[in-house]
């Protein structure tokens, strides 16, 4: 039998042990074994910091990027094979979309973001410069720099592909290598994955690790640079988050737990209307899809007192046609569960549940399946219960499985309250076509959810569903749910980032973050910028232009030009009786217009296009017969990896005759990387 393997410190490690058996959900035969015997842990983490954090380090942010794209087109090309091993799982066709797909699409995700959001370079500036002194030589600015650590990532059974990388894809666009420890139960198919991304060649050695079996006393050498990233169960986030180590290092510990989730039925959604239709079938979704494996699936599913009994019956009609069995006959609905012994855990937690309420569909101890034995496979029906929403049972015992229970309740305040009652979830969502209902119950649900589904006839169409986590949105929730929100978005790049605050002189700010700062010195000043291609165009280049005149003539012209006949620029007495004008003032579209005549270079060159403005304020009036002068600054310079020409964000003050700023902005231009 098969030893699953782990990849530490460069080589793939077979224990010299026997393993404990690992078995395939559907059939119950024994397909591989798994231990870490052998695996020194320390040398591990130890290998991540010494040579997967320094090659990572030495990419930038978009050069990251780029390879987590090109990671995710080879993973694309090679999914049959873990579609083939998920099946193993209890997975159907559809699951494996959600966790392959899912997995790969995460990739692709960070890959854009990090393109689209992060500089092309190694420190992120953070927020804007902040004046710590009058004389603007005393400034000071945040800026994020990867952890010199490792992210520890230990993952949950029941999604084995999407689970490790939904951890792994911000920690590389961060820079911080990882550490995979999957479940054991389907560790085969993270096996499978990691090896697939080894194979590429295209990550730095050191940057993914793999650890197959048990964690022994890898969190024992845990250091203050290093995260852990836990996905599972609510009691066992607990005993990590106190482990010694842990605390004693203060070590980033980000926790998704399992939570007792909860769909909500709106008062104005009937039988007949389509949000009631949507409420059945993602209800129906949720319970069977991954076979109610999932930390986001519905669990507690709130019905207005007076459509419960036309919501079960829709519900379990629906159930009905759920075909149970083994997920590689294409007839077949709803697969196994990941093991007898999640099967059997189910069933205790189950029994809890029938105390509080009573089963309308289903039955704990059997169910007619396709193509496979009942009891050899994990197979489990799946199980629709209606209870009274004061039991406390419903509220506290979850069954990880295709199991959900029906509650009634009568007013928007008790329903608020009755969700309120699992002390923190995943996700939650709302179905109603009555937006005021779903504003009053987002209000109530937002503080005990780290996400809400608002689902309607609108968007319907478009919408991902209740139980469907998106990278571009944080994942995680309060309380039970694990208490974090990190994985979601750029913020998920931050959590493996040091953010700190660096106070200094203009200039030294500039040569830290890689941005010129407002006070910091200029560079080259003989050569109009704008004749710079990006190899010769260096950060605090600059230009200066004017003055020119306003005149009176101007500001008519733009009115008619543009039919902007707002009375500061066209009506004398008005204006003068406005506090912030006291007279004709010029239209503030006219100032960075002439700025624009008097810093633009004309002549075809590197400068393709200017594609925007940013950050645009008018902080003096311009009354006619001022003159203004612009100074253009090049603020940053960034690349992009695939493209012949990349981004300068240009820093322009424009002021008046007597040196007063009156816009100031910054311009955004394409720039050619070589003449």
């Amino acid at each position: 039998m098969a030893l699953l393997r782990s990849y530490v410190r460069g080589h793939w490690h077979t224990p010299d042990t026997e393993g404990a058996p690992l078995h395939d959900a559907v059939t119950g035969a024994e397909i591989a074994r798994i231990s870490s015997a052998g695996v020194d842990m320390a040398a591990a983490l130890d290998h991540g910091r010494r040579v997967g954090g320094p090659a990572l380090r030495e990419l930038t942010f978009h050069q990251r990027a780029a390879l987590l794209k090109e990671l995710a087109l080879r993973l694309t090309d090679a999914k049959d094979e873990l579609y083939a091993l998920s099946t193993r799982t209890g997975a159907t066709r559809r699951d494996s979309l959600v966790d392959v797909d899912g997995g790969i699409g995460v990739l692709f995700a960070y890959s854009g973001k990090g393109r689209r959001e992060l500089p092309n370079a190694k420190v992120l500036p953070e927020g804007p410069v902040e004046p710590l002194g009058k004389g603007g030589t005393f400034v000071g600015r945040h800026v994020a720099v990867p952890l010199r650590g490792v992210a520890v990532q230990i993952n949950a059974f029941n999604f084995p592909v999407w689970g490790p990388l939904e951890k792994f894809a911000p920690a590389f666009l961060a820079g911080v290598p990882s550490l995979v420890k999957p479940a054991s139960p389907t560790a085969y198919v993270t096996e499978k994955l990691v090896e697939l991304i080894i194979g590429t060649g295209l990550l730095p050695e050191g940057s993914v690790q793999l650890v197959c079996g048990s964690a022994g006393d890898l969190l024992d050498h845990l250091t203050p640079q290093d995260l852990v990233s836990f996905t599972g169960s609510a009691a066992t986030a607990r005993k990590l988050r106190v482990h010694e180590t842990v605390v004693r290092h203060a070590v980033r510990f980000n926790a998704e737990a399992d939570s007792l989730n909860c769909s909500i039925l709106g008062p104005d959604a009937g039988p007949g209307t389509a949000e009631f239709d949507l409420f059945v079938k993602q209800l129906v979704n949720e319970m069977t899809v991954k076979a109610g494996q999932k930390c986001t699936a519905i669990r507690r599913a709130f019905v207005p007192a007076a459509l419960a009994d036309p919501v079960t019956e829709a519900v379990v009609a629906r159930l009905r046609k759920v075909t149970v069995g083994n997920p590689a006959n294409p007839d077949v609905r709803m697969g196994s569960l990941a093991g007898l012994e999640q099967r059997e855990e189910v069933r205790r937690a189950l029994k809890a549940l029938t105390d509080a309420g009573d089963v309308v569909h289903g039955d704990p101890t059997r169910v007619d399946v396709v193509d496979a034995d009942a009891e050899r496979g994990a197979f489990l029906s799946p199980i629709l219960l209606r209870a009274d929403g004061d039991r406390a049972e419903p509220h506290e015992v979850e069954a990880f499985g295709p199991v959900s229970t029906l509650m009634p309740y009568e007013t928007t305040d008790e329903v608020i309250d009755l969700a309120a009652r699992g002390l923190g979830s995943l996700t939650g969502s709302i179905v109603t076509g009555d937006a005021d209902f779903a504003a009053e119950v987002v209000g109530g649900l937002a503080p005990w959810h780290g996400r809400l589904l608002v689902l309607d006839a609108d968007d319907a169409g478009e919408s991902t569903g209740h139980g469907s986590p998106l990278p571009n949105l944080v994942h995680g929730g309060p309380g039970r749910a694990g208490g974090g929100e990190e994985l979601g978005g750029i913020r998920a790049v931050l959590h493996h980032l040091q953010r700190t605050a660096v106070q200094g002189s203009p200039k030294v700010l500039a040569k830290v973050t890689g941005e010129w700062t407002a006070g910091a010195p200029v560079a080259d000043t003989s050569v109009h910028p704008f004749r710079k291609s990006l190899a010769e165009l260096r950060v605090g280049d600059s230009v200066t232009a004017g003055p020119r005149v306003v005149h009176q003539a101007d500001v008519d012209h733009f009115s008619e030009f543009t039919g902007d006949t707002f009375y500061a620029h066209t009506n004398p007495e008005a204006a003068a009786a406005n506090e912030f004008f006291g007279g004709i003032v010029a239209h503030g579209y006219l100032i960075i217009s002439l700025a624009a005549g008097l810093f633009v270079s004309p002549e075809p060159g590197p400068v393709l296009a200017n594609y925007g403005l940013e950050n645009l304020r008018f902080t003096t009036p311009v009354h006619p017969g001022d003159s203004i002068t612009v100074t253009l600054t090049a603020k940053q310079i960034t690349p992009r990896e695939n493209a012949h020409y990349g981004e300068v964000r240009w820093d322009a003050d424009v002021r008046n005759q007597d040196g007063v700023s009156v816009a100031r902005y910054d311009v955004l231009t394409l720039v050619a990387k070589t003449l």
